[in-house]
């Protein structure tokens, strides 16, 4: 529980970033990054598999780089109703949505470090 909230936690700080990388995205504070943060996590968790299965042809045909797309699509979809972060359009929804997963994850890889796994 304390790494899902830390992992939230992690992701808005990665939000409040994006605006000093990207001018067309936009976020307005703290609480606003904490607000969309969730709603991108809870986009990506339950409309996103959804969405991936039903361009399965065109991502196929596209060798998954209709994905980036659709991650940017979600972004934007975010941003039209998060009040306090705002995205000026699908490119900057494309490229805000390819910097927050890249900036998360190298994140997320410093805090946590690489997971064990065994099996």
């Amino acid at each position: 529980m304390l790494k899902l909230l830390l992992t939230w936690a992690l992701n808005a700080l990665v939000l409040l970033a994006i605006p000093y990388l990207l001018e067309s995205v936009r976020v307005e504070n703290l609480y606003a990054a904490l607000v969309a943060a969730l709603c991108i996590g809870l986009v990506n968790a339950l409309i996103r598999p959804i969405l991936i299965l039903i361009t399965l042809p065109i991502n196929i045909l596209t060798l998954g780089l209709f994905t980036f797309v659709i991650n940017g699509l979600l972004f934007w979809l975010v941003a039209s109703f998060v009040k306090g972060f705002y995205v000026a359009g699908f490119w900057a929804a494309f490229w805000g949505a390819l910097l927050y997963s890249l900036i998360s994850a190298l994140a997320s890889l410093l805090v946590f470090g690489r997971e064990r796994q065994d099996g």
